[in-house]
């Protein structure tokens, strides 16, 4: 008796106290127009009643955790789950538009590309983008693209960008295992990034398909911007994600100017000068990620290349989207 063929996307949900959101992220997720799916909602213990009064159809498979992973374990967990050849992240607070799953299918089908970000606007106004995949600055330092930009500047046509934001994406399931996954000593913040430049020091691409569209609140399960969760670990995955995976022949322009950058984030909130001092602390850790660096092997001036040079796309958290090669 042969076992049955898996659907061909594995839809992935990882939750954490996740009731005001986790409903409406599912009923978007069953409206899909896109039907060859399967999902796992991966809940991270959670204390409230997001998963208790959660109604799913029978596409959808609920495992309780007994402890917190995180939502880069969490990911990885339900990853092994299935044997489906393509693997769409989800967060709880990300709403597909019905479409959305189509749309990221059909761009890996065409482009070949080993993952697909999504166009993610802001729930509360979707005139306003909240990124249009992700950028990485020479300096180390990462952002969603195009981040608070109004809808009309987004690319209107697939485009290369650096990585894909991991609130709406799409991966390979062969590329997202080669690379080991979302690294776990993340937790969370910054794990899609540095998952995305992995990606690209192997040789992969990452490409932006901005007709699959996603409404996004972002930070309902992690206290959201500012607080001393999201300070903590974004202030010390973003030192990983630099450290372990920036190239050594680009260190001497990429250090210095990561260094200032630092200095910078530290002196413009004296307030949170405490929790961001010990996420630099906790950096260099005897167990940091970066002290065993991940695989190279593509190209050192396509690296390059996919990094933004420029401060004022930084500062302005601008979109950084490359043309696609014929």
């Amino acid at each position: 008796m042969t076992e049955a063929a898996s659907p061909r996307v594995q839809v992935i949900v990882v939750a954490y106290n996740s009731a005001a959101t986790l409903q409406r992220c599912i009923d978007a997720l069953e409206a899909q127009s896109f039907t060859d799916w399967e999902a796992v909602v991966w809940d991270n213990a959670s204390v409230d009643d997001a998963i208790a009064r959660l109604r799913v159809g029978g596409q959808i498979r609920v495992v309780r955790h007994d402890e917190n992973l995180g939502f880069a374990a969490g990911n990885n967990r339900a990853a092994e789950l299935s044997r489906s050849a393509l693997i769409a992240f989800l967060n709880p607070d990300a709403f597909a538009e019905p479409d959305w799953l189509a749309r990221l299918v059909a761009a890996a089908d065409t482009y070949g590309a080993e993952a697909i970000a999504s166009l993610q606007l802001d729930d509360a106004d979707p005139d306003i983008l909240d990124g249009a995949g992700d950028c990485m600055s020479i300096a180390g330092i990462p952002w969603r693209g195009g981040y608070g930009h109004p809808r009309s500047s987004a690319p209107t046509e697939p485009c290369q960008v650096f990585s894909a934001c991991g609130a709406a994406a799409l991966y390979r399931r062969d590329a997202f295992e080669a690379l080991g996954g979302f690294e776990e000593r993340f937790f969370c913040y910054c794990e899609d990034v540095d998952l995305g430049f992995r990606l690209r020091l192997m040789g992969g691409r990452c490409v932006l398909e901005p007709a699959a569209v996603v409404r996004h609140l972002g930070g309902a399960s992690s206290g959201g911007k500012g607080s001393a969760f999201a300070e903590y670990h974004g202030t010390r995955n973003r030192l990983w994600t630099f450290a372990r995976n920036m190239p050594l022949w680009l260190m001497p322009i990429a250090l210095p100017a990561h260094f200032l950058l630092i200095v910078y984030v530290l002196a413009r909130s004296p307030a949170l000068l405490p929790v961001r001092l010990k996420g630099l602390r906790a950096a260099f850790s005897p167990e940091a990620p970066w002290r065993t660096p991940p695989t190279r092997r593509g190209s050192a001036l396509t690296i390059a290349h996919s990094l933004s040079w420029s401060p004022l796309a930084l500062s302005r958290r601008s979109a950084v989207t490359r043309r696609m090669r014929p």
